[in-house]
């Protein structure tokens, strides 16, 4: 009788779901696994830097250059330059200087090489750690050089000790990892010397680095405020005033 009035069990079937996804799960999933952020470099938060603020090129008769602050250890170019005087006062990677005139350039602290090449009439104020010239004639050097300077098919160079200053030079000395204590500016090696002529010579001792280059914008501005002030501070007091 029990098993009369006993409800049948419902039995689970032993056959799996089998229907395909539809079109809309599939492109859900799909849109799920593209959520997922792009990875970010440390380059990606670099500023941009345009190239041609780190470059000079085909001025004639021009007075430029770059304050401290504008380079920050980046590489420079100068080239086609007649007639300048160029002032980098920052201390940078490396520079390059090439198919220069007569031009008057003066170079902050460079941590790695400063090159010229087909450069000729120019007279120059260089710290860096490697000096080296080629197809060059008639140059002037104020020079700082950790390493051996050297010149290549260059004649008429003539090289005297480092002499200059602004306000950050110090700083940029550090920066570029140079020394004033390390100095191999007379020390040229030639690597294509010409028997019975000399391609390189010294500077007299008493050359002043303002015979051959002009002092920098700022500095001039400073020594013309100094002596604008001198007139003032000289006056004898008035006795009215005084009184």
């Amino acid at each position: 009788m029990g098993c009369f009035f006993s409800k049948k069990s419902k039995r689970k079937s032993s056959k799996k779901d089998l229907t395909p996804p539809t079109t809309e799960n599939t492109t859900n999933n799909a849109a799920s696994d593209n959520v997922e952020e792009a990875p970010k470099y440390s380059w990606d938060k670099r500023e941009k830097v345009d190239p041609k603020d780190f470059m000079l090129t085909g001025l004639k008769d021009a007075t430029v250059g770059r304050l401290p602050g504008k380079l920050n250890g980046q590489q420079f170019v100068i080239q086609e330059c007649e007639n300048c005087s160029i002032f980098i006062l920052d201390h940078s990677a490396t520079i390059t200087i090439d198919d220069c005139v007569n031009c008057r350039v003066v170079l902050g602290p460079v941590k790695g090489s400063v090159f010229f090449r087909d450069c000729k009439e120019m007279k120059c104020v260089v710290a860096c750690q490697q000096f080296r010239t080629r197809d060059c004639k008639k140059m002037e050097v104020f020079l700082c050089c950790a390493t051996q300077p050297i010149i290549e098919s260059s004649t008429g160079m003539k090289f005297g000790c480092f002499q200059y200053h602004y306000p950050e030079l110090a700083a940029h000395f550090k920066d570029a990892g140079l020394s004033v204590f390390n100095n191999n500016w007379s020390n040229v090696h030639d690597f294509t010397p010409v028997s019975g002529e000399t391609n390189w010579s010294l500077l007299p001792e008493n050359t002043s680095v303002l015979d051959c280059v002009p002092a920098g914008p700022r500095i001039r501005v400073r020594v013309r405020a100094r002596l604008r002030r001198r007139p003032a501070e000289r006056r004898a007091p008035d006795p009215r005033r005084e009184a």
